[in-house]
């Protein structure tokens, strides 16, 4: 479907290369035939990656993990990593604009995974820092108890306390 589209824009170019006399109106409608196509190609991407995540993440085994920071001192989250059964999943390194998106209580997806169902262990650990340069470390042990279907859980750093809390969505 996409290289129907970008034959389509190609073609369109052409007819415009190739005509001489190519008046105002005729730029406005390519212009406007060439929008559309833009658009088309927006919404073939957006559908083509909710399909990639149903194949590669069925609901029926599907887990995520999602951080938040819950502080109200002034905390800089720098890193976290996420360990599943044993295996290091995700580690994340954080950016000014991630940080300040967190402390205005934005929630980053940090993990999407298939897991069967049952039992899981999963340990969190984060670093961070006061403005003072204090640095703040913490880790914490938490089981996912995953049933058939999506299992959300929420990792709330609480960085003062130097503690994770989690939270089942």
């Amino acid at each position: 479907m996409f290289r129907i589209l970008q034959v389509t824009i190609l073609l369109l170019l052409a007819s415009v290369v190739s005509a001489q006399n190519v008046s105002r109106d005729d730029i406005r409608g390519l212009d406007e035939q060439i929008q559309d196509v833009k658009k088309d190609v927006i919404d073939l991407t957006a559908t083509l990656s909710q399909l990639e995540e149903k194949l590669l993440f069925p609901s029926n085994s599907q887990v995520a993990f999602f951080v938040s920071v819950a502080d109200e001192h002034p905390f800089e989250l720098e890193s976290v990593e996420v360990r599943l059964n044993g295996e290091i999943v995700a580690h994340h390194l954080y950016t000014y604009r991630e940080i300040e998106s967190l402390q205005k209580g934005g929630v980053q997806k940090l993990y999407t995974g298939n897991v069967q169902t049952g039992a899981h262990p999963l340990q969190v650990r984060f670093i961070g820092k006061t403005p003072s340069g204090r640095e703040y470390r913490a880790e914490a042990s938490y089981q996912v108890d995953k049933a058939v279907g999506p299992k959300f859980v929420e990792i709330s750093i609480l960085g003062a306390e130097s503690e994770i809390n989690f939270k089942d969505w």
